[in-house]
C-alpha cells in the first residue's frame, strides 16, 4: 500500500513538473496564429497551390542528420531556438519564405517528397542558395521586406571556418549571394532601406566590406562572370 502511495505520487509530481500553464497555453497559441497567418499570407501571396502547414514547436531541435520534413511532409516547423531571433515580422517572413521554397520544390513536376528531399541532400549548397533567392522572391511577393532575411541570417547562423567539407555554405557567402540579388532584381529596397539603422544589417554591412567589393567591381565592368565569395 505504501508504495502504491509513494508511485502515486511520484506520477502526480511528474505530471505537474510537465504540465502547462494557462499562460503558457496561450502564449504558444499566440506564437502559432502568428506563424499561421504569415506563413499562409506568403503562400497565398505567391500562388503556391499545393498544402503546406506551419508547426511551432518549442522543444524540438533542428537537426542535419534527420530527413527534413519540409520537404517529405510538407510541414514547416519553426524551432523556438529560431523564432527566439526574430523581431519582426519580415524576419518572420524570411524564415518561412525560405522553408516555403524548399516544400513548394516538392510539388513542381513528377517525384515525391522523399525524393526531392534527396535530391536537397545530393547538393545542399547548390540548393541553400537557390532557396534564399526564392525566399527573397517570395517576400517580396507577399508585401516583406527581403533585407529582414540578412538581417535574420546574420543573427542565426554562426560563421564556420570553411565550407569545403561542409555541406552548408559559409554564412558569408550566402548573405553576399543574397545581397547581389536583392541589389540586381529588388534595388528600390536598397534604396529605401528601412533596415540602414539596424544593429544587425550594420554588422553585415561590417563584415562584407570585401564581397562587396567583389560586387562592386563586377558591376562597373559589366561582367557576367558568377562571384567567388568568401
Amino acid at each position: 500500500m505504501k508504495k502504491f502511495i509513494i508511485l502515486a505520487g511520484c506520477l502526480l509530481i511528474s505530471t505537474a513538473a510537465f504540465a502547462m500553464t494557462d499562460e503558457e497555453i496561450l502564449n504558444e497559441q499566440s506564437i502559432q496564429t502568428r506563424i499561421n497567418n504569415t506563413g499562409t499570407r506568403i503562400l497565398n501571396a505567391n500562388k503556391i497551390d499545393g498544402r503546406i502547414i506551419f508547426v511551432y514547436d518549442k522543444d524540438a531541435k533542428d537537426s542535419l542528420l534527420k530527413m527534413d520534413t519540409t520537404v517529405t511532409s510538407r510541414q514547416v516547423v519553426m524551432f523556438n531556438e529560431y523564432y527566439k531571433y526574430i523581431e519582426d515580422d519580415n524576419e518572420l517572413a524570411a524564415y518561412l519564405a525560405r522553408q516555403i521554397s524548399n516544400a513548394s520544390r516538392t510539388f513542381d513536376g513528377m517525384g515525391n517528397g522523399w525524393l526531392k528531399a534527396l535530391q536537397v541532400k545530393a547538393a545542399p549548397k547548390k540548393f541553400e542558395l537557390v532557396a534564399d533567392k526564392r525566399a527573397v522572391d517570395y517576400m517580396v511577393k507577399a508585401g516583406y521586406n527581403p533585407l529582414a532575411l540578412i538581417t535574420f541570417i546574420n543573427k542565426a547562423f554562426p560563421q564556420h571556418y570553411q565550407d569545403v567539407i561542409s555541406n552548408k555554405n559559409l554564412t558569408s557567402k550566402r548573405l553576399a549571394h543574397i545581397y547581389e540579388y536583392i541589389f540586381t532584381k529588388y534595388p528600390y529596397f536598397l534604396a529605401n532601406n528601412e533596415y540602414i539603422e539596424n544593429p544587425n544589417y550594420q554588422n553585415f554591412l561590417l563584415t562584407s566590406v570585401n564581397n562587396r567589393k567583389l560586387l562592386e567591381e563586377k558591376i562597373k565592368s559589366g561582367s557576367k562572370e558568377k562571384l567567388k565569395y568568401e
